[in-house]
């Protein structure tokens, strides 16, 4: 795996005192219907005041040199799914300089979040804050508590939650409405397993829930199979032979939109090279978004749970202690791409800080990059790596 090339120096101090546009001391229902905040929320207030004007963000008629999945961008950068929960936040992401947004995954029902907390700050005992997949730590226990310090790693610990399709689809619609010349909406969805729904029946929420995204006119869509949705830390991309299924009954019903796929880190060449023919050599994905999260057991300062309630005991880690091994993963698709002589695009996600981390992926392989936890403490971040990439 990749070590990175970046130490904890780097990122110390930058945006130290700005305030996270996805307010993680407030509920994820506080979040949706009152976010976002800090910069994002006084960007869009002057959206709102002065609408003929346009926000102060980026600049909706510059040159669109990159191309991603068919569509021409002003920067190959942006935020994953995740923080954006819903229109305005995707609409001061736009107007911040962020190319590239990607709805809050979405399912076919309504689905309830995880209890509060659901973020707490996580501590890795090594120097560069770095967390090993599998490792000890990631086993034993990993400090987590409700100190926020750069460089920043977060638990990620939602369940997914959902609106109904009567909320989310308008939404997404409007969502797609701001994004300016050289932007990108693109619309996640995942499966939703309920009891006594079979395989087949799992199968085709998925499709219904892809068709619902398609109806909303969205130019690229992502499936993503790398949270918990086969049950208790159990991940869909665990089973490459269903995910290839799945995603061919997903692209038979959305016919030329763009499929996307998230992963979750696999450490295992034979493993990876069987969902990369299930999916992309199989013709029915056009590209892979990795990585999510990492898996790893969190603890308070006292050894015990840190996030409460059942099932629990375990959460997503993002943020600088993941961006090793998103580097490894996209390095290791890319080879695989080039060894097989495929075609499909790569995004890069996990730990991406500052311009340079977004450099770093580039040159490991990734067609686009992305941050989540890195932009939610640093709202300049899309312009940072605008300004990198001379634009």
């Amino acid at each position: 795996m990749s070590s990175g090339t970046v130490g904890i120096d780097r990122h110390a101090d930058e945006a130290a005192d700005l305030q996270s546009f996805y307010d993680v001391r407030r509920s994820y229902e506080d979040n949706y219907r009152e976010g976002p905040f800090g910069a994002f929320a006084d960007v869009a207030n002057f959206a709102t005041k002065h609408p003929a004007d346009g926000a102060d963000g980026a600049d909706k008629t510059a040159p669109t040199p990159y191309d991603f999945l068919g569509q021409h961008l002003r920067t190959p950068f942006g935020i994953p799914a995740g923080p954006l929960l819903n229109s305005a936040f995707t609409d001061a992401a736009f107007d911040m300089g962020f190319d590239i947004c990607v709805y809050k995954t979405v399912r076919s029902r309504a689905w309830e979040c995880n209890p509060f907390p659901n973020v707490l700050a996580v501590h890795p005992k090594s120097s560069n804050g770095f967390l090993e997949p599998g490792g000890p730590e990631s086993e034993d226990g990993v400090l987590a508590d409700d100190r926020y310090e750069r460089p920043i790693s977060i638990s990620n610990s939602f369940g997914v939650p959902s609106r109904d399709p009567d909320v989310w689809q308008p939404d997404m619609q409007r969502a797609m409405s701001h994004a300016g010349i050289g932007q990108l909406l693109i619309g996640s969805f995942q499966g939703s397993r309920v009891s006594g729904m079979d395989t087949k029946g799992y199968i085709q929420d998925h499709v219904d829930t892809a068709s619902l995204l398609a109806e909303t006119g969205v130019k690229v869509i992502e499936m993503n199979t790398s949270c918990p949705n086969e049950g208790k830390h159990r991940l869909l991309c665990d089973d490459p032979d269903l995910v290839g299924r799945i995603c061919e009954a997903v692209k038979n019903r959305i016919g030329d939109i763009p499929l996307i796929v998230k992963l979750a880190y696999i450490p295992d060449d034979r493993f990876l090279d069987r969902l990369v023919e299930a999916t992309v050599a199989h013709g029915v994905v056009q590209g892979l978004a990795t990585i999510n999260t990492i898996s790893a057991k969190l603890v308070d300062s006292h050894g015990r749970q840190a996030l409460p309630g059942e099932g629990r005991d375990r959460s997503g880690v993002c943020g600088n202690a993941i961006r090793p091994s998103g580097l490894d993963m996209v390095a290791r698709l890319d080879a695989m791409r080039s060894r097989r002589d495929l075609e499909f695009s790569i995004v890069g996600v996990g730990g991406v800080l500052d311009a340079e981390d977004f450099a770093e992926y580039r040159g490991v392989g990734a067609d686009a990059v992305m941050s989540a936890t890195g932009a939610m403490w640093d709202p300049m971040l899309g312009r940072r790596v605008a300004n990198a990439l001379g634009r």
